[in-house]
């Protein structure tokens, strides 16, 4: 089967076509960082706008790039939440139409779901039943995946997500908007072991997540320094450092309680290189096995949700001509 996939949940604008024979066939991503970096956030009008202009376009560009023509794509997958109501409605009412138009079946797809998935698209993937770190600027949660829709969320974000505290963070230290990579990037030329943040909730044996009060820390912190550039620096590897010690904390109390020996990293923040060696550390020393999807998936994509389209088109789910969009969703109402 081959499946169109459409990613419009937030601000980046994703098309791919996957073939459950070939695999993925085209990915084509439009990113709006730079049309909302001068209001410091997503403004949702503006991304609905800007979907609509990119993504015809990209559709025929991805058409193009697989050698693909309508007649044959075999299925429609788009995100149907959670996100942006706007943006999402986008992605939704165009997936339809062409859907209604080409007369083929088509599928919302819940995007947290893409991101649990999207490791499936690398030849280095692991077997059912493994544990995802799922971490991102919306989302941070730990969950037990069973196989294709039966998933056990262990814990997740009670405040700020991972991705949400360095974003806000690094706009404390003044790097501006999307600030998770430039304050990765800062931390390089910092000494971690300056500052001791706290590390929430891992005196607890819950695996629920808050950044909040980290959050609060940093911005104590930079009252009580002079704030130089070395300053700035460390704060950043400081703070960085306490996040990926909580995120690999919680991560290995999950597999213990799991049994689990396989550990998948997604989301945005999965980018992260700290993270990313720590947890391969962790894995190498404890015989167990850490898998990441490219760090261009780790990100919004619609690679992702042409994927689990397909999986979910394969197994006979089936969307009615109801167009039907979700901005609130949890990851446990999937069928």
């Amino acid at each position: 089967m081959r499946v169109l996939g459409i990613e419009t949940s937030c601000d980046e604008t994703g098309v791919a076509i996957y073939d459950s024979e070939q695999g993925l066939l085209s990915h084509q991503l439009y990113s709006q960082v730079d049309l909302h970096a001068r209001y410091g956030g997503v403004v949702p009008e503006l991304a609905s706008r800007d979907h609509v202009r990119v993504l015809l376009p990209l559709i025929s560009q991805a058409l193009q790039q697989a050698n693909c023509k309508s007649s044959d794509i075999d299925g429609i997958a788009y995100t149907s939440g959670p996100g942006l109501m706007g943006a999402l409605l986008v992605g939704a009412c165009l997936g339809r139409s062409l859907a209604f138009t080409w007369q083929k079946p088509a599928i919302g797809v819940h995007h947290m779901e893409g991101h649990l998935l999207a490791v499936m698209l690398e030849q280095n993937k692991p077997d059912f039943p493994f544990v995802a770190l799922l971490v991102s600027g919306g989302h941070s949660m730990l969950v037990h995946v069973h196989g294709l829709g039966n998933y056990q969320i262990l814990g997740e974000s009670i405040d700020d997500a991972a991705g949400e505290a360095f974003d806000k963070t690094a706009k404390l230290l003044g790097l501006g908007y999307p600030g998770g990579a430039a304050l990765a990037k800062l931390a390089e030329k910092g000494n971690a072991d300056r500052f001791n943040f706290p590390r929430p909730l891992i005196n607890r044996p819950t695996l629920d997540f808050s950044f909040s009060g980290l959050k609060t820390a940093v911005r104590n912190t930079l009252m009580q320094v002079p704030g130089t550039d070395q300053d700035k620096a460390d704060i950043a590897a400081s703070f960085q450092k306490a996040v990926v010690d909580t995120l690999v904390i919680k991560s290995q109390r999950a597999l213990q309680q799991t049994g689990c020996h396989n550990l998948v990293v997604a989301g945005g923040v999965g980018a992260n290189q700290s993270l990313r060696d720590t947890l391969q550390s962790y894995a190498t020393q404890h015989q167990g096995n850490v898998y990441f999807p490219r760090t261009e998936f780790c990100t919004d994509n619609g690679a992702m949700i042409a994927y689990v389209g397909c999986q979910r088109l394969m197994a006979g789910k089936r969307a009615d001509l109801h167009i039907k969009v979700t901005p609130r969703c949890s990851l446990a109402e999937i069928d």
